[in-house]
């Protein structure tokens, strides 16, 4: 197991240094003049700030911003540290207040009959939605784009929380929710002891895939609404034509999405049964 693991880690480190190798050679290959138009021709060449950089320029851009990530002088220079702190603090705005939502209401659900097929046509008309067709309405009814992007977080939360809460909790072994009646527990400490426990790992991959989503829509959210946060920076770099600000917060969008996905990846293994 170590073996193939050592061995999987170099092959990764092998195809980013032929990747990056590829691309700093590609980018620094003039382009023949016959290719070139007559403007830029006689400009002396293409555009240099219009090209894209080589690894080696967004290496260097990325040690001077991570060496001071959390600057601000003023409104349209802020920081990667400080945009990526607001956009993270949306998110898990957003993401606690969904769950706070989704994960009794999927109790209920996967617990009565009754209840999911009540709540089920309601479900099915609103999950597919895209999550930024809410913005115009919470913009109008909110009238504050920081709070209409944590609504559109809670928003595209919710449902992958509740549909699997409700798949955990309806398929928990039938045997022990009947020993826990044996044992005349109330519904309550049922639901606590026994149906929690078992339903946990479905839950935790319900809020994986929820927590991905939310990182993705907040990026698309900001750029609509603008002010602060990684997603109004990577609009505002590009609106500079900075291609290498671009690349370096297009990286830490991955990185922070990473980061997320295992500190949940983390909860999950905890409570997984190991035989």
């Amino acid at each position: 197991m170590a073996s193939t693991n050592v061995r999987a880690a170099l092959l990764s480190v092998v195809f980013l240094v032929l990747f990056l190798g590829i691309w700093e050679f590609g980018t620094q290959v003039i382009a023949p003049q016959e290719n070139l138009s007559e403007y830029e021709m006689l400009m002396g060449g293409a555009d240099e700030e219009a090209r894209v950089p080589p690894p080696s320029e967004i290496i260097q851009h990325a040690i001077y911003e991570l060496s001071d990530p959390f600057y601000d002088r003023g409104s349209n220079d802020k920081g990667i540290g400080t945009q990526l702190a607001y956009s993270i603090y949306r998110v898990l705005t957003g993401f606690i207040g969904a769950m706070a939502i989704a994960l009794p209401v999927g109790f209920l659900i996967g617990m009565s009959p009754l209840m999911y097929k009540a709540l089920n046509p309601y479900i099915q008309v609103l999950r597919p939605i895209s999550p930024l067709a809410w913005m115009p309405l919470a913009l109008f009814i909110i009238q504050d784009s920081e709070k209409s992007a944590i609504f559109v977080i809670f928003i595209c939360s919710i449902w992958p929380m509740l549909l699997n809460t409700a798949f955990g909790v309806a398929n928990v072994r039938e045997d022990w929710v009947n020993v826990a009646r044996t044992h005349e527990l109330s519904p309550v400490r049922t639901a606590i002891t026994v149906i929690l426990p078992a339903a946990a790992p479905t839950i935790l991959t319900g809020m994986r895939i929820s927590i991905g989503i939310a990182w993705l829509v907040i990026v698309a959210a900001e750029m609509l609404v603008g002010g602060t946060g990684i997603g109004y920076y990577v609009w505002n770099e590009w609106n500079n034509l900075d291609l290498a600000s671009v690349i370096f917060s297009i990286l830490m969008i991955g990185v922070v999405g990473m980061l997320l996905d295992l500190a949940l990846g983390k909860a999950q293994s905890l409570v997984e049964y190991k035989e």
